[in-house]
């Protein structure tokens, strides 16, 4: 399923198969929350991008369009026009983001409705029979992501709680794999290793969830308010517990810097909003830093955004029209824009596995580093 292709001290370049096809690793995964990329990007624009994986979201295609909707559509593939790998986050990440309209209790979470406020109810067999209904590629268990700077009296009985959440995920989707009128019954289930900036509490959960043997692992409940430096030594300190031959995820990271420093350090899987955000806002990646295309210095450029990137929008489209675009709020610079950080991102991971193979990722992620420096 995973193939270690091989390493680069900690770092890993990896191949894994699946029901939808063949990932290579490193990745990033194109945040499609509700089955679309902010920005009016489509299916098809994530293949001319050459995007490997979409990331859905359980909690947000619960509430719409329903997960039955979808189910009964064909699933969440058919009804987006993706054949490739979708992985969906369990709604885990909800707990943390809506912790103002939501209760935590030992058999899940009550939430109100961001949209409506009506009253929602969901635990580890509802998460699984959600991420059942869609069909995805790989389910991710739901767990609890805790404030990064929790004290150990909060940490702990988290971290406990989402080890018998993993337990009740495990059997449930166990259980609807067996099932003839499941969509995808050969869909795997990723583990989280939760515990905030505690070194001993991550690696004590990571010992503990790497005996379930699962498809993949990820590590949670990072980028949530702690520093890059206390993210990069929870990854020194939690990955060289859990296997080394599945992949790893660090879930919601990150820049292209925090991608550089955590495939040095032994992660395979990202997503992040962050390329499409920034996109929607004027702002683009660069292999020198990144751009603010409102800024008046770009009204009269007539080059694209970058000349050495391939993307639909550099090969076409200059920066003087994206920021014309831009401040006239037409969707179209909106969507340039996402469409090249997206592309940009991708394309920093096809870099990394190239330099991977050529056992030379020491020195193009000094490289890119020293070069990320030169523009703000």
């Amino acid at each position: 399923m995973y193939d270690l292709l091989k390493t680069e001290e900690r770092a890993k370049r990896g191949r894994f198969q699946t029901v939808h096809g063949t990932i290579e690793t490193p990745v990033f995964m194109n945040v499609a929350t509700v089955a679309a990329i902010k920005g009016a990007v489509s299916a098809q624009d994530l293949q001319q991008i050459e995007t490997q994986v979409a990331l859905a979201n359980t909690y947000h295609l619960h509430l719409r369009p329903n997960d039955k909707l979808i189910k009964e559509l064909g699933g969440l593939h058919k009804f987006m026009v993706w054949d490739k790998p979708i992985l969906t986050d369990s709604g885990g990440f909800q707990v943390f983001s809506l912790a103002h309209r939501r209760k935590i209790k030992e058999e899940g979470v009550y939430f109100s409705s961001h949209i409506d406020g009506s009253k929602i109810f969901m635990g580890p067999e509802e998460s699984m029979q959600i991420q059942s209904n869609l069909g995805s590629t790989i389910a991710m268990a739901f767990d609890e992501c805790p404030p990064a700077m929790a004290d150990k009296e909060y940490i702990i009985p988290s971290v406990e709680r989402t080890t018998r959440w993993l337990k009740r995920c495990i059997e449930e989707i166990n259980k609807l794999n067996s099932l003839e009128t499941t969509i995808n019954n050969k869909q795997m289930l990723f583990g989280i290793n939760q515990g905030g900036v505690i070194p001993a509490i991550r690696i004590e959960h990571a010992k503990v969830i790497r005996e379930f043997d699962l498809p993949g692992y990820s590590i949670g409940g990072l980028a949530v308010g702690e520093t890059h430096e206390e993210m990069y030594n929870i990854l020194e300190e939690v990955i060289p517990h859990l296997p080394k031959n599945k992949p790893t995820y660090l879930m919601g990271v990150g820049t292209p810097e925090n991608i550089l420093e955590a495939v040095d350090r032994g992660i395979d899987f990202f997503d992040c909003v962050l390329p499409a955000r920034n996109g929607r806002h004027g702002h683009v990646y660069t292999n020198n830093g990144k751009l603010n295309l409102f800024n008046k210095k770009h009204e009269k450029d007539m080059d694209p955004i970058s000349k050495e990137c391939c993307c639909p929008t550099c090969q076409r489209y200059s920066k003087a029209y994206i920021r014309h675009l831009l401040k006239a709020k037409e969707m179209l610079g909106m969507r340039l824009c996402v469409i090249h950080n997206l592309y940009y991102f991708n394309n920093l991971m096809t870099e990394i596995r190239v330099a991977l193979d050529n056992n030379e990722f020491k020195s193009y992620k000094k490289k890119r580093l020293k070069s990320y420096k030169n523009l703000n």
